[in-house]
């Protein structure tokens, strides 16, 4: 059953957003991208390794690979390669309106910031692509950190840039280790994915 009225905590006083599956429908682009790239590679990329590994950077995930399945694949090469392929249809993502109307209702009356695991460059063009570029001063990308989630390091950033103590923060993600690195930065936290429907591999 798909919940409607999502809204925010009255006691937050920051709001942090995860961007891929949580603000831009890009989780199928990404899933499509990487089940070609690593098909090259013998890997069978199922929808269940998806999830496992939603929320860890772009050669993390390859160095994950070669540990699940044994192998000794060049994470730059493999990665670089589902990337392009990423890049090559991510103007097809959608935005996911349910959680973009909460941005829009609010930029401008409360601090706001985007908490990603993906690259800078992507993730900027990835808030154009959903028309909302102007709704964010602070990106706290892949880049931006030494520990990924569900490490809390991304959102404690977040939190820090917007001068608004964690424990004042409401984070908004689809990812399990997302959820968990909320947590673990004592940040209140929603699974957007109550919210719409999830078509990974449907």
């Amino acid at each position: 059953m798909i919940k409607t009225n999502l809204s925010i905590n009255p006691k937050a006083k920051g709001l942090i957003f995860d961007l891929d599956g949580t603000l831009a429908d890009t989780m199928p682009i990404h899933y499509i991208a990487w089940k070609n790239a690593t098909a090259k590679y013998g890997i069978d990329f199922t929808t269940e390794l998806f999830s496992q590994l939603a929320g860890i950077p772009l050669y993390p995930t390859v160095e994950k690979l070669n540990q699940i399945f044994g192998k000794n694949i060049d994470p730059k090469e493999l990665g670089d390669m589902k990337e392009t392929e990423f890049e090559n249809n991510m103007h097809l993502t959608p935005e996911i309106k349910v959680v973009t109307d909460l941005v829009r209702t609010w930029h401008g009356k409360i601090p706001m910031a985007v908490g990603t695991g993906g690259s800078r460059r992507l993730s900027l063009r990835t808030l154009g692509i959903i028309g909302l570029q102007d709704c964010f001063d602070i990106l706290v990308s892949s880049e931006d950190v030494t520990s990924y989630k569900p490490h809390p390091e991304t959102f404690l950033k977040c939190a820090g840039q917007m001068g608004v103590d964690p424990a004042d923060c409401e984070v908004f993600e689809d990812g399990i280790l997302g959820i968990q690195a909320a947590r673990a930065a004592g940040m209140m936290v929603v699974d957007v994915t109550q919210y719409y429907e999830v078509t990974i591999g449907k």
